[in-house]
């Protein structure tokens, strides 16, 4: 990583943010770029294991799908990564298998 603390990564991947926000992935936080989809954020933190990962990018899959809270609710929700815009205090607490990001699920 460089000293901005991001990836080297093509900055066309992803629409154009100015920050990034804080989520927490199984228990861990993590910091993914703003106005982007789950799914980008989750190619931020691990571009390999993404990029080649068997994704639709799409919604037809359901490959990235993932279980999350926010706002103190109780009960766990579900969406779709690649539908789902990242944003802060979002909790994700159960990953579809195929979304493997490295140093969270590996």
């Amino acid at each position: 990583m460089s000293h901005t603390d991001e990836p080297a990564l093509d900055p066309d991947l992803f629409a154009p943010y100015g920050r990034l926000v804080e989520l927490e992935v199984l228990g861990r936080a993590v910091r993914v770029p703003e106005r982007n989809s789950l799914l980008r954020g989750f190619q931020y933190l691990s571009v390999e294991t993404i990029s080649y990962g068997d994704f639709c990018w799409n919604g037809d899959c359901t490959n990235c799908q993932f279980w999350y809270r926010e706002g103190g609710q109780p009960q766990d929700k579900t969406a779709l990564a690649c539908r789902f815009e990242a944003r802060d205090g979002l909790v994700i607490t159960r990953l579809a298998p195929q979304v493997r990001i490295k140093g969270v699920t590996e």
